[in-house]
């Protein structure tokens, strides 16, 4: 198991095995399907905008990715959504793409720009797994008395190594 990120020079640095790799790649590479353009409206001008249709994904790992911005104004939350979900789907799958191209075996040196795509790829990651698990915040008292033989278990450890990793990564950047 990896060690963790540490600072190295303007970025940092994490020493990962194949299967690390192999891992992130898997999980990186369901993110970027998952949120791949969005649905955009029938009018020519909003789908060359990239306007979207406003409605909230059913999905709920996209919902979860995508928020309501307005927890009390569904009309609010809807036109925020129409204009801002495709450039925050670009975004996603930009970070994802990022980790994609600069995980491999061995150290991997990372500059501060790529490191805050790795952290955003790796919470969009977290987050999806986490809806997909039922994690909650008694994950780790759940784990402590869990089984390894339980078939949540192996997913549940590599979501605690992927909190292991983000947490490591945001020390080294602050």
């Amino acid at each position: 198991m990896s060690t963790g990120f540490t600072p190295a020079g303007e970025g940092v640095s994490i020493v990962l095995d194949s299967g690390e790799v192999a891992v992130l790649a898997s999980l990186v590479s369901q993110i970027l399907t998952l949120v791949e353009p969005g649905v955009t409206g029938e009018d020519p001008l909003e789908r060359a905008l990239g306007i979207g249709s406003g409605e909230v994904p059913s999905d709920p790992v996209l919902a979860r990715l995508f928020p309501s911005a307005y927890a009390e104004d569904d009309k609010a939350s809807e036109e925020f959504r129409r204009y801002t979900e495709a450039t925050l789907r670009d975004g996603k799958r930009a970070d994802a793409q990022t980790l994609l191209d600069t995980a491999e075996p061995g150290v991997v040196k990372l500059t501060a720009e790529q490191a805050g795509a790795w952290l955003r790829a790796l919470n969009d990651v977290r987050l999806a797994l986490g809806i997909r698990l039922e994690v909650t915040e008694q994950i780790h008292e759940e784990m402590a008395e869990m089984s390894e033989e339980d078939p949540r278990y192996p997913a549940l450890a590599i979501y605690e190594w992927l909190t292991y990793l983000q947490d490591t990564l945001v020390r080294a950047l602050w």
